[in-house]
């Protein structure tokens, strides 16, 4: 017998693949920083909608970042890990195959006021709606108006390489690590002409861009906590706050405050 959960501390504690319903939504809420799961996959694809604080989704060959007033989508049957920072509120939207007109690869999205609050009401109703029910008919709304917003592109490619997972971790681990390409070539024990090639191939990216890009993800997520400008720019390494405005700008248009502005 399925089990009506409207709301949980973890993910772990629903499985959306016991309901057959074309959408089902699930509140998360904790204070807790939450680890994530083994890596797993579901029937249904999975919209992850952060409310407060950010989510990071992994899967085989990219990180994914979702701050406040965003979403990553997750097709059914792809292997991923989520991790949600401490006190964040997060809704899952889990959407049954063929009901929407959904991508076919993980990405994220900006999320309309709409949609969000579609999620919200959806997640506040019986997962084990009846076809001719109101549930029913704001789920088919619901379904209509996701494929229409906006996708982003906040995710840090990483590949399954070896070589780019351990410089991919320890730069997460350490974001201030200001290490060269020519250093990390010496310590992965591979030329820098190889360790460029490699990084172009795999990721799409320089070993700058890419960097930047890893620095913007964990820039979102300390920002999405309500840790300051001067903070966050001092944990990535930045000589200065007006350097990682500069970045920050250049990267997404707007800077630190505008941005999350925005989000409200």
């Amino acid at each position: 017998m399925p089990v009506n959960k409207k709301s949980v501390t973890s993910p772990e504690e629903f499985n959306a693949d016991d309901f057959s319903q074309a959408a089902i939504a699930l509140h998360v809420s904790s204070s807790g920083e939450y680890a994530g799961q083994s890596p797993h996959a579901h029937r249904k694809g999975q919209l992850i909608l952060s409310l407060r604080g950010a989510v990071r989704c992994e899967v085989e060959d990219a990180l994914w970042l979702v701050p406040p007033g965003h979403a990553v989508w997750v097709p059914g049957e792809i292997p991923h890990r989520c991790r949600i920072t401490k006190n964040a509120d997060t809704c899952l939207l889990f959407i049954e195959p063929g009901t929407a007109a959904m991508p076919k690869i993980c990405c994220t999205i900006a999320i309309t006021p709409l949609v969000r609050e579609l999620v919200l009401y959806l997640a506040e109703q019986e997962h084990a709606y009846s076809p001719d029910s109101k549930t029913a008919r704001l789920a088919a709304v619901l379904l209509e108006h996701i494929p229409d917003v906006p996708v982003e592109a906040l995710h840090l490619p990483v590949s399954d390489h070896p070589k780019i997972r351990i410089m991919a971790e320890a730069l997460f681990n350490e974001p201030d690590d200001r290490r060269t390409l020519k250093h990390w070539a010496a310590h992965l024990a591979i030329s820098e002409r190889s360790l460029a090639r490699l990084i172009k191939e795999a990721t799409g990216m320089s070993f700058g861009r890419w960097r930047q890009q890893l620095h913007l993800m964990i820039a979102l997520s300390h920002l999405s906590e309500g840790q300051p400008v001067q903070r966050v720019a001092g944990t990535l390494g930045y000589d200065s706050v007006s350097a990682f405005i500069t970045m920050f700008r250049k990267a997404l248009g707007k800077s630190p405050t505008q941005y999350f502005s925005s989000l409200d």
